[in-house]
This record gives C-alpha cells, structure tokens and sequence, in this order.
C-alpha cells in the first residue's frame, strides 16, 4: 500500500536542497545539488533542480507524491515569470512528480521556516536584504529587496562593496593597509605587497568591477569576523547594516505590533555582530513581538505541500513542521553590543 507523500525544494543561487517526507514527518528522501535559479543560472539551474529531485526521490515512487512546493529564489517577481514557470515544470516531470507543484518566493519560505504563525514579518539578510509583512503565509508589502543596484542595504553584497569602500579611503589618504582591508585584497586576489598606493588603487577598482556584483557577499562574513575580533572599521560598517536592516523592518511593520519576527538568511540566523545587533534592535523596538530564527526552507517548503491536502491532522497540528524545521525562538539573551 503506497503511503502519500509531500515533496519541499529550496531553490537557491548557490544551492537547492529537497525533503520528501510522509504526513508525520519522517523524512523519506533528501537531495542536494548546485544553485537551481533559472534566472541567474539559465539551463544550469534545470540540471541542477533535476539532479536533486532525483537524489530525493530516489528511494520512493514519485507518483506517491501528492503534494509539492518549490521555493525560489527571486522573489515574487520570479515566482510569477511564465518562463521560469514553465522550465521549473519541465524539470519535475523529467523527475517523474505527477502533481503540479505550488511556487512561492524564499522570502515566504523564510517566513514559514521560522514559525507556524499565519500572520507576522520576516527579515532576511543574505546576498541581498529584504523586510516584509506576511499575511495568510503570503507577502503583503515589502521594503528593499531592490537588488544590489538599487537597494539590498545591510545584506551581504552591502557590506562586502563597504569594505572595499573602506580599504579605498584608506588608499586616498595613503594610509597602508590594515588587517582587515589585506584580508579583503586577497580575497579578491590583488597582490598589495610593494605597490604603490595609486597602483594598488587601480587593482582594486579592477578587482571588484570584475567580479559580479553579488559575489561581492563573499566578502561579509570576514568583515563580521574583524568585527567580532574587535576591528572598529567592521564594527561600524556592522552597526550601518543592522541600522538598515531595522529600517526597512520598520517601513513594514507598525510599532507596538506583537506578531511574531522571523530573522532569516545566512547572516541573520548565524551568531555574527550584525545578527547580535539586530536582534538587540528588533528587541528594543517590538519588545512583546517573539522573535524566530527561520530554519530549513526545504523543510518549510514540505510544511506547505502537506498544508494543501485535505484531512490531514498531523500537519495541522504542525508535527511534520516541528519535526522536520525545529524552529524556536531565539533566546532573550543580551547581545554583545558595536559600539
């Protein structure tokens, strides 16, 4: 007798993770592979959301998967792309699913991973940075998320392009270089030894217009790491990211509100100075809203699929999500402070 199963995919830039798991949460098939996005990654990201659909549904029979939700990376604005729609179909009956999967953006998903509540907000800082309110599990308003052209302020790519920023400045004023702005030149691979200062400014320059522009966030987690060792420049550029981060937070949400927060993307939902600092600020300004670290978002994902079948009461008593995600809120702890 086959059992139904629900299917959740995160689809990300860099990597796309899927959990199959019957309707009380035990997980019957995990697979990973490269970043799926078909709008960053074209035909690759296919391949990539094919091959671990495959790992995932390798030991079950995907005609035993009754429901399923794909998370992608793009937001709305990808979700709702015809061509997006119809490549991401194209990929699951190459795996051998039957149902239609439901996509939603990783910004719902990040909502969801965090907390079974309907309704709430979710911040997320990652290779970009985003705010927005959550009603019914589905966004109702948003503030940045812009990319990095336009906006994405606190996220990764943000503090990466102010670390260069700042190692420039230090440059202009014929200052050598200091430890973390060294740490910073090797990372983009300029040689910095016995150059002259304007030599090692046109390197520099050359080094980061190279680079795509999202690969800049590459950069954030040694800046966070100076920060924490005390490095006052990372410290502040820590403190200007939070500042951001609660700024577009508040745009979205009213003071005094106590629905739930859901804290989410690698820089957020990793103990670093900027997640210590904005934690601190969300505290201060909603001090009876719960504050949730969001978990899986292939385990989210899976929530939602098994939310779609009817007569469920496993799901609806949110066992398959406490099983699989394991999120709780984020301790009252007092953070150490950037001063």
């Amino acid at each position: 007798m086959s059992v139904a199963l629900v299917l959740g995919m995160d689809i990300g830039g860099t990597s796309s993770r899927v959990i199959v798991a019957d309707l009380f949460g035990r997980l019957r098939g995990v697979g990973r592979a490269g970043g799926g996005n078909p709008v960053s990654r074209g035909p690759a990201g296919i391949t990539a959301i094919r091959d671990a659909l495959c790992a995932a549904l390798g030991a079950v029979d995907p005609a035993d998967v009754k429901a399923a939700v794909f998370g992608l990376a793009g937001g709305d604005v990808a979700v709702h792309d015809p061509e997006i729609a119809q490549a991401l179909r194209a990929g699951w009956r190459q795996a051998g699913l039957r149902c239609t999967p439901t996509m939603v953006s990783d910004v719902t998903l990040a909502y969801v991973a965090g907390t079974d509540s309907a309704e709430g907000s979710v911040l997320v800082s990652g290779t970009g940075a985003v705010a927005a309110a959550i009603r019914e599990r589905t966004i109702v308003r948003c503030a940045d998320g812009h990319g990095w052209l336009l906006g994405d302020l606190g996220s990764g790519f943000w503090i990466g392009r102010e670390g260069i920023r700042a190692a420039l400045a230090a440059m202009d004023r014929c200052h050598p270089p200091s430890d973390l702005h060294r740490e910073i030149l090797h990372a983009l691979g300029v040689a910095h030894a016995d150059r002259r200062t304007l030599a090692l400014t046109s390197a520099t320059i050359d080094a980061a217009h190279r680079m795509p522009p999202a690969e800049l966030a590459k950069l954030a987690p040694l800046i966070l790491t100076a920060a924490e060792g005390g490095n006052v420049e990372a410290r502040l550029i820590a403190r200007r990211a939070a500042d951001h981060l609660t700024a577009s937070l508040n745009t979205i949400r009213i003071l005094g509100a106590t629905s739930p927060i859901v804290l989410g993307g690698s820089l957020l939902t990793t103990p670093n100075p900027l997640s210590q600092a904005v934690r601190a600020s969300v505290r201060k300004v909603w001090p009876d809203a719960e504050i949730h670290r969001a978990g899986g978002g292939a385990a989210a994902a899976a929530w939602l699929a098994g939310r779609q079948l009817s007569g469920v009461p496993a799901l609806e008593s949110h066992a398959l999500y406490t099983r699989l995600l394991g999120a709780e809120p984020i301790p009252p702890r007092r953070p150490q402070k950037i001063r």
